[in-house]
């Protein structure tokens, strides 16, 4: 086998491993594949037909993905000046927006929790143990998640900033 079949055939396991990983999480296959195929697409920006092309999938398959990831945020819908036909590729900042969504979760249930709580007032402990549970649980990850993502926001941006040093001292004239 030649090693451009070789990396052909090790993508198109990737971009496998990606809808069944979705899968796991009770999303469609097919979303983890197309967005497995744009993780690895070069160039980043592909038509809905290049993505049906690539995954022998159905135009109305790849259609109804992109819409899903695009309402998920995981990826974007671009035009190209002069051009018809829409593109799409991953959303930059898009893991950055999944942990707002998911420190905004771990809020909601931990509310849910509490009002569960208040209505189990006056109720024994082993009645009011699985909602305490959830509301202790939730409760410690609504104080550790912003901690993580201003790590990461923190770290994100130090990586910008060395970026763009180096580009800075690559381009300098000697």
């Amino acid at each position: 086998m030649a090693l451009d079949d070789e990396q052909t055939s090790a993508k198109q396991r990737y971009i496998e491993e990606m809808g069944l990983a979705m899968a796991a999480f009770g999303l469609p296959r097919m979303w983890g594949r197309v967005f497995g195929a744009l993780l690895l697409a070069d160039p980043p920006e592909q038509t809905a037909e290049e993505l049906a092309r690539r995954l022998k999938a159905s135009r109305g398959s790849i259609s109804t993905a992109t819409r899903m990831l695009e309402q998920a945020r995981l990826i974007e819908r671009i035009s190209k000046p002069g051009e018809r036909k829409d593109y799409f590729r991953n959303k930059p900042g898009a893991w950055h927006y999944e942990a707002q969504q998911l420190v905004a979760g771990v809020s909601r249930f931990r509310e849910l929790a509490e009002r569960g709580l208040a209505l189990l007032d006056g109720s024994t402990p082993e009645a009011r143990r699985g909602l305490t549970e959830m509301r202790d649980y939730f409760t410690h990850w609504e104080q550790v998640f912003p901690d993580l993502v201003a790590a990461w926001e923190a770290k994100s941006q130090s990586q910008a900033g060395v970026a763009k040093e180096v580009k800075v001292t690559m381009t300098e004239p000697s």
